[in-house]
């Protein structure tokens, strides 16, 4: 039996490695021409990965960094060590933990954890969505013309014709606005407690999106893929929004 005490504890010890590794300076290294790892990552991966092996031992994981290890029952543990390293790395103060509980196809647990803002998300399947203990909801906002969303773009966004760029403009024109914040895990997270509307991302990764669907989801959202299709969280894109201008987003989104 996963107890969600023990998961927020372990995010939380992730989030405070973080913090030290924020205030004393980072090493960073580069994947990619704009997609970054730093010691940081590591160090707060390798924290959970331990404490989730040492408590599941028979659950497989799938972390950022250390890729896939299969175990002997159903459920999987999905990891983003650092969700918004560039952000980390360059000293932005937006970026998370994000450990998600996976069996089969559905996400039945998630944590968040924000350690800038000590502010903790939490949600198990069926059970509602929490921050820091308090049950939180979704807005009530009904168009996209009232209301604020974000978004962001894929490290290959220079080359990729999948780059979110036209949709976009689209949106952000017939919207209050639409931030790119670098931290969909994080981004997922601020939709379920109603500070944000939606969040549509194109080109991610599992650990990006299967703690914070979670998230809206049971905060009473609605979550697709970016063409509509059931929510996959162990897939590569997500749109996740209140629910009410789910259907009028997704239509700008495929146009």
């Amino acid at each position: 039996m996963v107890q969600l005490d023990v998961v927020q504890e372990i995010a939380i010890g992730a989030g405070a490695i973080l913090i030290e590794k924020f205030i004393t300076g980072v090493s960073v290294q580069a994947k990619g021409s704009i997609d970054l790892v730093t010691d940081a990552d590591k160090a707060s991966e390798a924290f959970v990965v331990e404490q989730l092996r040492k408590r599941f031992p028979q659950h497989g994981i799938l972390a950022e960094e250390g890729g896939r290890t299969q175990g002997s029952s159903d459920y999987l543990w999905v990891i983003d060590p650092v969700d918004g390293t560039t952000n980390f790395a360059h000293g932005f103060p937006y970026f998370c933990v994000s450990i998600a509980l996976v069996k089969g196809e559905e996400v039945v647990l998630g944590v968040v954890y924000d350690p800038v803002r000590q502010e903790c998300f939490t949600a198990e399947k069926g059970s509602g969505a929490f921050l820091n203990g308090k049950r939180i909801e979704v807005s009530a906002s009904r168009t996209v013309h009232e209301s604020l969303l974000a978004t962001g773009f894929p490290y290959d966004v220079a080359t990729s014709d999948v780059n979110n760029l036209e949709q976009f403009c689209r949106v952000n024109k017939a919207s209050r606005g639409v931030r790119s914040l670098g931290a969909a895990a994080l981004d997922l997270c601020q939709v379920a407690a109603g500070r944000l509307d939606a969040f549509w991302e194109l080109a991610l990764q599992p650990w990006d999106i299967a703690a914070g669907g979670l998230m809206v989801l049971e905060a009473g959202g609605r979550v697709t893929g970016c063409a509509g299709e059931k929510f996959n969280p162990l897939g590569h894109d997500v749109l996740g929004s209140n629910g009410l201008i789910h259907d009028e987003l997704l239509n700008m989104i495929r146009a």
